[in-house]
This record gives structure tokens, sequence and C-alpha cells, in this order.
């Protein structure tokens, strides 16, 4: 968490390091954004940064957290999924989510796509403290196969791993060549009714 000198800035100047953390670590892993370059943009010396945060994961932190908080605001125009939804419905309704917060920020979708592409130790550990989504959709495979919705045999943490890493690479895919997201939901319901229906032709015995 950021020092006390950094809570008891104007808030001007609060927002000017906020947004050159943002646009610093949307353009850059963390693993390779620069602290010389957010104090440069924010217009505030290396020591005084200092005086406000511990380091770089300090910030990093920080930032993750307002943007959590911000995000909240925004996936509520996706409105509320249903509390009887199957897994492949709520994997939907987070994609569309997910679309709905890169296109209303979209620094902060790239702040998100930067994170997926960097494997840094620092960066590893926080995907441990926030699978919480990925958590959901394993609960959800499990309770689809006591509803007779998917095979019992199914490893129900493998099929999220490669439903996220399927999305996570047409993501990024996409962000890198045009920044859009255009297509992504269609791209989504296309892999949730291949997995759902397979891709063999189901021969008459």
């Amino acid at each position: 968490m950021p020092k006390n000198t950094y809570f008891n800035l104007p808030q001007a100047k609060k927002a000017r390091i906020f947004k050159a953390a943002v646009e610093e670590f949307a353009k850059k892993r963390f693993s390779e954004a620069s602290i010389n370059q957010i104090v440069k943009n924010a217009g505030i010396s290396r020591g005084s940064f200092y005086q406000y945060f511990n380091d770089k994961e300090d910030l990093y932190i920080y930032m993750l957290g307002e943007i959590g908080k911000e995000k909240l605001e925004v996936i509520k125009k996706v409105g509320i999924l249903n509390p009887e939804a199957d897994f492949f419905s709520a994997f939907l309704y987070m994609i569309k989510a997910a679309l709905v917060w890169a296109e209303t920020k979209p620094l902060y979708g790239q702040v998100a796509m930067q994170m997926e592409l960097d494997q840094s130790d620092f960066i590893e550990k926080l995907r441990g403290l926030s699978d919480e989504g990925f958590l959901l959709l394993k609960q959800l495979v499990e309770k689809d196969k006591k509803r007779g919705l998917i095979r019992e045999d199914i490893d129900s943490e493998l099929i999220v791993e490669v439903f996220n890493a399927l999305m996570t690479h047409f993501f990024t895919k996409k962000m890198y060549r045009s920044g859009q997201h255009d297509g992504m939901l269609e791209l989504a319901e296309k892999l949730v009714r291949i997995v759902k229906e397979g891709i063999s032709v189901q021969r008459k015995k």
C-alpha cells in the first residue's frame, strides 16, 4: 500500500501519478516497466516516488486495487449472472464483462494483457492470489457434473485452463494486431459450441 505521504497529496497530483503508472504498465510488462518513465510522466522526482511508495511492486498492487474498484462499477452494466447459469453461460458472461471493461477502459484492458504475458515471480504470485474467476468456473464445472450437464470424467481444472488459455491467446493476438476487440464475443461463442458439440463426426452404430 502507498505511504501516508501519498494519500496526503492533492487529488490532482495523485491522479497524475496513477495515470502515469497505468500508461507505463499498459505499454510494458511489469518486469520491463520503468520507474524512471513513470516519475517523468507524472512530473515528480524519483526521490518523491519513494516517499509515496516502497517500490515498483507497491505501486503496481495499488494500481490493480484501484482498477479493480472501477471494474466492478463497469461490469454492473453487463447485468447480474443468473445463479442457475451453467459453466458455458458463465464463461460467456465473463467474456462479455471483460469486453465491456476493455472498451470502457482500454488502458486497463492492456494492463491486464501485459499481466497475462508476464512470467516474472512477482506476477505469478499475484495470479495465485487473484484467481476468483478461475475458481468460480471450476466450481460451475463441478456443479454441472452433478446436474448431468457435463461428463463426470472431465478434468474440471483442465477444461477451465483450456478456455482461459485460448481466450487469453485470442485477446492478446487481437490487441497487438489491431488494438480492437471486435468479434471476440462471437469467437468465444464458437469456442463454447465446439467444446459442447465436439469436432468428431458422430457415426451411427
